[in-house]
């Protein structure tokens, strides 16, 4: 285990710590199986923009079996795990998160969901077998893939939209451009002498994306921002997944959806392993708000494509509100 040093901890940001951790039992939990989940979806995503959902249909044992192949590799000695990177932007990653100077306690591997790239991007890395991590990450992929348009169908069902595939057809298209990522946030017990803060795992910030789905082990650290800008702790569900409203969703629905704030801090007694499959449209679609939920309204976003999205997200910091360039300004 490496201890941190002062000089290097302070590359590092923290927050204030509430002594003990308060979880939010207001996280809307949704049944995929009931009949009323279409409406209980569309609320979660108006007033969180985040939702937990059970009987998703997803083997437990595509989530057991990819995250050990996860836990094997960040496992590996550094020197082994670097190979897979830098990330550019796929590939493997530490500290840094993206080109802008943002840090954070965490290492991870960024993939395509194109197969042919995982194989020569990875074979080296994964040892004697890769083709056992690429097909534990196929079948979890797919799964979760076709978890994220059934609920993607069901939310255009509870807004009353006639073309209930408006949004799942982004992701299902050939060219759909949907990432996967693998977190890992290493123990870190120097933070106990910390006393009442926190070091951050993965800095605040909204996915761009149209719909992210989380799944992590059973170790607390996530946390969301609520209408009032304060910080809610998520309790851990290893057997559940999260689901994010990302930027492009919240344009998509003129603001009606919001896109939710989070961030990740360090656990100084276990580490966390996350799994997140963000599910984008193709670098070539526009992404602006439906004429059917408009309705006579002012649209408050100008109409971008998903690449000119990106490329200006990319562009900027974590934490900025990275919609602002893209909103109409009202006329005065």
């Amino acid at each position: 285990m490496v201890l941190l040093s002062k000089p290097v901890l302070e590359q590092f940001s923290f927050v204030k710590n509430s002594k003990s951790t308060t979880f939010f039992s207001g996280i809307p939990l949704i049944d995929l199986s009931k009949p009323d989940s279409k409406h209980l979806l569309v609320k979660a995503c108006e007033e969180f923009g985040f939702f937990k959902v059970i009987n998703h249909g997803v083997p437990m044992e595509f989530i057991s079996k990819l995250e050990s192949e996860a836990v094997k590799f960040f496992s590996l000695p550094f020197s082994e795990k670097e190979k897979a990177g830098p990330p550019n932007p796929f590939g493997y990653g530490n500290k840094s998160i993206g080109q802008n100077g943002d840090v954070g306690w965490v290492e991870y591997l960024l993939l395509t969901t194109n197969q042919e790239s995982i194989s020569q991007r990875f074979s080296t890395v994964f040892g004697d077998n890769p083709g056992k991590f690429r097909c534990a990450l196929n079948d979890y992929v797919s799964a979760v893939k076709k978890m994220a348009c059934e609920i993607l169908e069901m939310m255009a069902d509870g807004l009353k939209i006639q073309q209930r595939n408006v949004f799942s057809k982004l992701l299902m298209d050939e060219q759909s451009d949907s990432v996967f990522r693998l977190n890992h946030y290493p123990l870190c017990p120097e933070i106990q002498a910390l006393n009442d803060q926190n070091m951050i795992g993965f800095g605040e910030h909204t996915d761009p994306q149209i719909i992210s789905v989380l799944r992590s082990n059973n170790t607390s650290g996530l946390q969301i921002s609520v209408n009032d800008g304060s910080w809610i702790s998520v309790p851990p569900d290893q057997n559940s997944f999260f689901i994010n409203v990302g930027d492009s969703l919240q344009v998509m629905t003129n603001g009606r959806f919001r896109s939710v704030r989070h961030r990740v801090l360090t656990n100084s007694m276990k580490a966390r392993v996350s799994m997140i499959y963000f599910g984008g449209p193709p670098l070539s679609e526009k992404i602006a708000p439906l004429p059917s939920l408009m309705k006579g309204k002012e649209s408050l976003y100008k109409e971008f494509t998903w690449f000119e999205y990106k490329r200006s997200a990319y562009n900027s910091r974590l934490a900025n509100n990275r919609l602002v360039p893209f909103e109409r300004i009202a006329a005065s």
